[in-house]
């Protein structure tokens, strides 16, 4: 049986920030913002239909700025929040963030080209830091409750609780003991822990800050040989993490012994922009690039299945069942998508269907993808 042809949708400006709908459990939707220096920036939802093997498209305006970063909420399926870039009278360029709710039902119109038919997203609130320490990257979300945020800046990040969604309280702040050009790339939450520890990426290494105590919780020093761009949890092994950057490389390490990476791929031939677990098997990992491409890999060795997909007892024999547990699946590329003509900037899981994700590159181009049919029936049966 052949796989589904890919999903190509094209934005009319530049983009390079993505996410999905975490908080949407029934139907799987993406958001993606673009990045206009003339015009009135949009946020595009994007929802897959099933049956179709399409899209169905809603855009909202986002007049504010260039979007760089979009995070969902993981328990309101209508707030998000943005990074954006704003150019101020006197010309120069700054960075902000805030919260926003898509606007009611019957506010939404329908998705013509006339951009001035499109509804407006509704500010929510602002999370704006005034400390002078660097310019905003990323807004995350607490994975489980989703009613704390981290805001990432180049020298700091800071905690927010969001008990009041229109009135967020700073309650903490996180500075890097860095020294000269050092500074944040990118961060992720742990989603063990109570979610109490943030990872960050600077320069070539990867901290920890636990958030109770404001302190360094773990390090993994000189884990790239170059600038580390993305890090993540694995979301089914506590001490497991993968992160990926410009020497080309995505690896694999525990944390409780960090002094060598577990696994090491290197798939790509340019900067490694994004790498992401997925939540439900961790042996599928993508990643992303500025070679234009998005590669689905098995890291089945260091993930919770190592052996693929065991049977019940009742269902195997003794003999089959040894048969299995000492046949390692092998670890390596699983698919190698090329629908992209530029940069790769960011790769994405659906939080409904794990068999597929979408990624989107700098010249407007999202693709749906799929993990291939022989992939998902061999961790299944």
């Amino acid at each position: 049986m052949a796989d589904d042809a890919p999903i190509i949708y094209g934005l009319e400006f530049q983009a390079r920030a993505l996410a999905s709908q975490s908080a949407e459990t029934d139907i799987i939707r993406f958001f993606v913002g673009t990045q206009s220096l003339k015009f009135d920036n949009q946020i595009h939802q994007l929802e897959y239909d099933e049956d179709t093997n399409s899209l169905i498209k809603t855009v909202y305006l986002h007049s504010s700025g260039e979007i760089w970063h979009i995070g969902t909420s993981p328990n309101d399926s209508n707030l998000l929040s943005t990074c954006y870039n704003e150019t101020t009278q006197d010309g120069k360029c700054e960075m902000h963030g805030a919260l926003w709710k898509l606007p009611s039902e019957g506010k939404v119109c329908a998705s013509d080209d006339s951009s001035s038919s499109y509804p407006a997203l509704e500010h929510v609130s602002d999370l704006d830091i005034r400390d002078g320490i660097g310019e905003l990257k990323s807004i995350l979300w607490e994975p489980t409750s989703g009613k704390r945020l981290v805001s990432l800046s180049d020298n700091s990040f800071h905690l927010w609780d969001l008990g009041d969604v229109e009135k967020p309280i700073q309650t903490s702040q996180m500075l890097s003991e860095q020294k000269g050009r050092q500074k944040f790339v990118s961060a992720a939450w742990n989603p063990h822990h109570n979610c109490n520890v943030i990872a960050t990426a600077i320069d070539t290494s990867v901290r920890s800050w636990d958030l109770r105590t404001s302190k360094n919780s773990w390090s993994i020093e000189n884990a790239h040989g170059q600038l580390v761009r993305s890090v993540d949890f694995n979301p089914n092994k506590q001490y497991y993490i993968a992160t990926c950057g410009d020497d080309c490389q995505t690896k694999f390490w525990d944390i409780r012994n960090s002094s060598e990476a577990l696994l090491t791929f290197s798939n790509h031939s340019h900067w490694v922009w994004c790498v992401r677990y997925n939540s439900f098997h961790d042996q599928l990992v993508l990643t992303s690039s500025s070679d234009s491409r998005v590669i689905l890999s098995r890291a089945a060795s260091v993930s919770s299945e190592p052996f693929g997909h065991l049977l019940d007892e009742e269902d195997v024999s003794l003999e089959d069942r040894d048969k299995s547990a000492n046949k390692q699946v092998a670890d390596g590329v699983i698919s190698m998508y090329e629908e992209h003509e530029d940069s790769v900037y960011a790769v994405e899981w659906s939080s409904v269907d794990p068999w597929l994700f979408a990624s989107l590159s700098y010249d407007g181009r999202l693709v749906i993808n799929k993990v291939p049919r022989a992939e998902k029936y061999r961790i299944l049966l």
